[in-house]
C-alpha cells in the first residue's frame, strides 16, 4: 500500500474492461471513411479509500458510469489519425477526474488487419 498502515483504508482501483464501440481513428483510407471498432480497457488508481464508504450514496464515490461515458466521448469526439494521440488524450482526461491518481489505458484496434488486432497501452500518474 502507498500509505501508512491504517486498518480502515485500502488502495482502490477502478477497472473497466472490454468496452467496445466504434471510433474515428486511423490513417488508412478505409479508416478515414468509416468508424473503426475498438476496445478500451482502463484502470484508475484511486489511492487510499475507506474500506467502506461513509454511506451508500453514489455521490460519495467515483461513478463508473461517468468514467465509461468519458471514455466513449473522448474516443468519438473527432477523427484522430494516431492511436498514440488518442490514448494520450484519454489518459489526460481521466487523470483530470477528482481523486484519480493514476491511469492505465489500453486501446485495441480490433479489425485493422485480417490476421491480428493492434493495441497500445499507456500508464500515467501515480502507481
Amino acid at each position: 500500500m502507498s500509505h501508512d498502515f491504517a486498518p480502515e483504508l485500502g488502495d482502490q482501483h477502478l477497472r473497466l474492461s472490454g468496452l467496445r464501440f466504434a471510433a474515428n481513428l486511423g490513417i488508412l483510407e478505409h479508416e478515414k471513411r468509416a468508424p473503426q471498432p475498438i476496445q478500451v480497457d482502463a484502470e484508475l488508481n484511486l489511492g487510499a479509500q475507506p474500506l467502506r464508504p461513509r454511506d451508500d450514496d453514489i455521490t460519495h464515490v467515483l461513478d463508473y458510469r461517468k468514467v465509461r461515458q468519458i471514455i466513449i466521448d473522448e474516443c468519438t469526439a473527432e477523427h484522430v489519425n494516431l492511436l498514440e494521440s488518442l490514448i494520450g488524450k484519454l489518459c489526460q482526461r481521466l487523470l483530470g477526474l477528482h481523486g484519480v491518481q493514476g491511469v492505465r489505458v489500453t486501446i485495441t484496434k480490433l479489425e485493422i488487419f485480417d490476421d491480428c488486432a493492434v493495441a497500445i497501452r499507456m500508464e500515467a500518474g501515480r502507481w
